[in-house]
């Protein structure tokens, strides 16, 4: 699954090590998510990021249906939005819910009944060839800070995209506009 080199020669496996960290290329973050699923088994899994791709939803959607991933959540900037309204169909059907919000953070939670894991990264959820710092942490306090933040902004910080475009389409149809609405309307305050 990763475009990079085998993660195996990167970092150990997560029962070995509590926390490990890698800077340099060839570590993606969806070859990442799916070596650690391999180690956890079906898991839970949030996802915070500035900006995603194609490529990165239809390998996610690849590993749900592996039954690799259980419950998921998506957070992405609003800034990136444009480029994540074009991306929302797949998106929703990675991803049980999907949030923008003023997020810059690249993190991934994975968890279950038996682990924890926390990866924090300077790596978007797209591919390149530039040099990435990601630790990857099992610590259950790291994990519980990063979900708490990721609670928050989710909570009070943000627009849910799930559904939205169909709520604006009801919206305009139940007034008479039809359905080729503008999503025009939807820009974020101070923009």
């Amino acid at each position: 699954m990763s475009r990079g080199r085998s993660i195996s020669t990167i970092l150990r496996p997560l029962s070995e090590s509590s926390c490990q960290s890698y800077l340099g290329v060839g570590l993606h973050t969806l070859g990442l998510l799916d070596w650690i699923l391999r180690q956890t088994g079906r898991a839970d899994v949030y996802v915070s990021t500035f900006s995603t791709s194609d490529a990165f939803l239809s390998g996610f959607y690849r590993l749900k249906r592996k039954n690799l991933v259980n419950q998921s959540v998506l957070i992405a900037d609003l800034k990136a939005s444009k480029k994540t309204i074009g991306l929302y169909k797949i998106m929703q059907n990675c991803f049980d819910s999907v949030y923008l919000s003023m997020n810059h953070s690249k993190v991934m939670l994975v968890c279950n009944d038996r682990w924890r894991v926390a990866v924090i990264s300077s790596q978007n959820q797209t591919y390149g060839d530039r040099a990435e710092c990601t630790l990857v942490t099992t610590s259950s306090e790291t994990f519980r800070e990063i979900y708490a933040g990721l609670s928050g902004i989710v909570n009070n910080h943000s627009l849910q995209l799930n559904g939205l475009f169909n709520r604006l389409t009801e919206r305009y149809q139940d007034k008479g506009i039809g359905t080729d609405v503008s999503d025009g309307d939807i820009i974020p305050f101070g923009y």
